[in-house]
């Protein structure tokens, strides 16, 4: 008993010293950045703002959700605060800003996070479709996966490819290369990972598991994921010469051997760090290779900060 209270007694002093050292990061280094002082006048329609004949798909960053469709995970007040990563709805997330979606789902075509459920996948196709029946120039890049220990949705290949069908835009190396305006007026990335079934075939509606990675470093502390992130990110290819996806996720996660097990708590720990992120990147040279950066609770000034730096992108300032 006393070397488990001793145990989390370090934990804590582990999480209060790095807190601390990104507090300070932040307080000694400049947040700004090319773009950063950007804000898109309707974050409903940022992509047409960046003009869509100039902006190719390259140059985003991508405003990206972690765990996008847990706005009503598990049961309130009881479950919910362990597994909830987002408070708004799928429409709500797009409307703000987002752009890039995490969907978690198990065998039954309901969304879940590890053992928790939530509602129908349909309810994430139907926000994805609204929002897209609103606007004209806005791309999004839809993950979909089997959560871990589930097993695939029988034929789930067949009900994307028939629910989004007229905005897929097909699996193809040539489309990071391109222009918005040059894929419209199909609007969706969907990339597909499945735990067992066979992956999306080359040049099918339906994008397989290595067109989107990520290097998920699972720790609850800030200044460990913070450095960690931007390590990672160092190491990846300049976006010009990539053809894949490359995420990186500005949360933390809460740990079984800490007693601070609720996401919000835990994840408040690096949320408000974006913006020194993006501006760590540009100081050390890595911010050619960012390119879907994501959150938990995504708010308005996350979006403006990879919106900026995207048009910084644009207007060849980054």
């Amino acid at each position: 008993m006393g070397s488990k209270v001793s145990k989390q007694l370090e934990r804590r002093k582990a999480i209060s010293t790095e807190k601390k050292t990104l507090c300070d990061l932040n307080g000694s280094c400049r947040q700004d950045f090319p773009g950063s002082d950007y804000r898109p006048s309707d974050r409903k329609n940022w992509m047409a703002g960046l003009n869509p004949e100039k902006l190719h798909i390259n140059q985003i960053v991508w405003p990206g959700t972690h765990d996008s469709a847990t706005n009503k995970i598990g049961f309130p007040f009881v479950t919910r605060p362990f597994a909830q990563c987002q408070s708004l709805s799928i429409y709500q997330q797009l409307v703000r800003g987002t752009r890039a979606l995490d969907i978690r789902i198990q065998e039954d075509r309901k969304v879940c996070h590890g053992i928790l459920l939530t509602y129908s996948v349909d309810v994430v196709i139907n926000d994805v479709k609204k929002f897209l029946s609103e606007t004209q120039s806005e791309i999004i890049i839809l993950e979909i996966r089997t959560e871990f220990g589930h097993q695939d949705p029988p034929d789930f290949d067949k009900y994307l490819e028939e629910q989004l069908g007229e905005f897929l835009i097909h699996q193809d190396d040539h489309v990071f290369g391109k222009t918005i305006a040059e894929l419209l007026p199909k609007r969706v990335i969907c990339i597909w990972k499945p735990s067992k079934s066979p992956q999306p075939k080359a040049g099918g509606p339906l994008w397989s598991a290595g067109y989107l990675k990520d290097n998920w470093i699972d720790t609850d502390l800030p200044s460990t994921k913070f450095d960690s992130n931007l390590k990672h990110l160092s190491e990846q290819a300049s976006v010009s010469s990539r053809k894949f996806f490359y995420r990186v996720e500005n949360t933390v996660t809460p740990q079984a051997d800490n007693p601070v097990l609720c996401v919000k708590p835990v994840t408040r720990r690096i949320h408000g760090y974006a913006r020194l992120f993006i501006a760590q990147c540009v100081s050390k040279g890595c911010a050619d290779r960012l390119q879907i950066f994501s959150t938990d609770f995504i708010d308005e000034d996350f979006v403006d900060a990879c919106v900026g730096f995207t048009h910084g992108r644009v207007e060849g300032k980054a």
